[in-house]
């Protein structure tokens, strides 16, 4: 686990034990990335957790934007770029109502 950071070439910075109800807690972030934080009762979970909510961040980073079509636009910003096609979705009357 310690060695998926390394080679990723990502810091784990781990923040002094402290201890709550007598159980240590660990807790640490990842420096390139200092909004990943992660904790555990022990370093392996400490590692674990910020390995999942690292992958967590990853997989929302790499989302395939949502498709754009013209029914997103106004009719201003239509207007702007028509070239004379026909758009998918699009009623003028619908737009006159709104």
């Amino acid at each position: 686990m310690y060695q998926t950071f390394e080679e990723l070439n990502l810091t784990v910075t781990e923040l002094p034990i402290e201890f709550e109800e007598e159980h240590p807690v660990y807790r640490g972030f990842i420096r390139e990335f200092p909004f990943i934080t992660g904790q555990g009762s022990s370093r392996k979970e400490l590692y674990r957790n910020l390995a999942e909510v690292y992958d967590s961040y990853i997989e929302r980073q790499t989302e395939p934007p949502e498709e754009m079509t013209s029914s997103l636009l106004s009719v201003d910003q239509l207007m702007k770029y028509y070239d004379g096609e026909v758009f998918d979705g699009f009623d003028l009357a619908n737009e006159k109502n709104s």
